[in-house]
């Protein structure tokens, strides 16, 4: 009987020895495993940049195993944790600190000369973007006097300071102007003749192998025959689905995007919509998509969904640093690539250049030239305001999609 208990507790004293003895090799192969890991010796790390954990590696004896992106998003110090595994065979864990900085001043959007009429109930501190990549509210100033109901020119300094005590420093004029009240006559006056892009025109000189060459529309074109513009070549239209009024207001289906989105499905002219945003918060961008997708989902929309987002004009009031305003793009176009469609960015050159931060998104680029200097990728490019074809009565903006 004796015998027949102390067999099983010599087998299960056995397998605790053997697991003792495996948990303790592997604790003292990795407490004595060969480390040898040399860091850069600049281990700071620009707000918003994208860096992997090896840029900050000189050497390693081994290989990493997950090379992440590290999160820039939030200033100050930053632990990065990592595995490898050494040229040994033996995953190890290793972390070091990085410091999250923001080196880039304020954008203060002015140029030498500011205009306003005497009288004028401006605020420069409101009108005058003011604006930075990672403050909501940089510290905005004018240093000088001046007088708002006084005619002349002041010379004034704008002065924008964001929390990484950045400085961007503006010397300008402000010119205060009288109003000039003339006397009307009824006399015909000649105005200088528009220079009207006609559509022909841009496909003669861009269309190739590698563009296809179309339109963007709204009600502002009123009633559009689409047979006409299949027959002058027009390859693809971008219709505005809709609008916000006001900041974070109603939204508002385009009075002609049923009947612009049913002529382009029933002429087979490919179609991308966009939408023209006030949202301030990433929270409202979202619902924007979600209430596109809605309009949308009837229609055959092969073509990206474009976020609009323009009211530069009264950026101030709104809050919103860069990479806030840049994160509203990035939770429209998520919402709407995860529903099936393309997302796209508009943006004007200037704006894509100093304000939207770098991102992945398709980009429509808004540049009216005939040879755009926009450095940046981009999918699709508004060249004309003024554009010409037939089908619609007035005026339209052309558009080039790239390959």
């Amino acid at each position: 009987m004796k015998k027949k208990i102390l067999i099983p507790i010599i087998i299960l004293v056995s397998i605790l020895l053997i697991f003792g003895g495996i948990k303790l090799y592997s604790y003292l192969r990795i407490k004595y495993a060969k480390v040898e890991v040399d860091l850069v010796p600049d281990l700071t790390l620009e707000f918003n940049d994208k860096k992997k954990v090896s840029d900050y590696i000189e050497s390693i004896n081994g290989k990493i195993v997950n090379d992440y992106t590290i999160d820039s998003s939030k200033l100050g110090k930053k632990t990065i944790d990592f595995k490898f595994i050494n040229d040994d065979d033996i995953k190890l864990d290793y972390s070091f600190d990085v410091n999250v900085v923001d080196t880039v001043p304020p954008v203060v959007w002015l140029s030498n000369t500011y205009t306003l009429k005497k009288g004028s109930e401006d605020t420069l501190l409101d009108d005058i973007l003011c604006g930075d990549n990672y403050d909501n509210s940089p510290k905005c100033e004018i240093i000088g006097d001046y007088d708002l109901n006084t005619e002349g020119n002041y010379t004034l300094k704008f002065k924008a300071t964001d929390s990484s005590n950045n400085i961007t420093e503006k010397d300008f004029t402000l010119k205060v102007y009288e109003p000039v009240q003339t006397k009307s006559d009824n006399s015909t006056k000649t105005k200088e003749e528009i220079k009207y892009v006609n559509f022909s025109d841009v496909v003669n000189k861009y269309k190739d192998n590698n563009t296809k060459i179309g339109i963007d529309i709204s009600l502002w074109q009123g009633d559009i025959d689409f047979k006409k513009l299949k027959e002058a070549g027009v390859e693809f239209v971008i219709i505005r689905v809709g609008y916000m009024k006001g900041t974070n207001g109603e939204r508002v289906l385009d009075s002609k995007f049923k009947q612009n989105i049913k002529n382009a499905n029933k002429n087979k002219i490919p179609v991308g919509v966009y939408y023209f945003s006030y949202a301030s918060s990433k929270k409202e961008a979202i619902k924007d998509a979600k209430w596109v997708l809605k309009q949308i989902k009837k229609y055959d929309v092969t073509l990206p969904v474009a976020f609009d987002w323009e009211d530069f004009r009264d950026y101030n009031s709104y809050k919103l640093s860069f990479y806030n305003l840049t994160s509203m793009a990035d939770g429209f176009i998520e919402e709407v690539e995860k529903n099936g469609y393309k997302g796209m960015l508009y943006g004007s050159k200037n704006y894509l250049e100093q304000i939207w931060l770098p991102n992945n998104h398709n980009i429509w680029l808004a540049h009216y030239t005939d040879k755009t200097s926009y450095e940046g990728n981009y999918k699709f490019w508004q060249l004309t305001e003024i554009g010409k074809v037939d089908g619609i009565d007035g005026t339209v903006d052309i558009d080039i999609q790239y390959k």
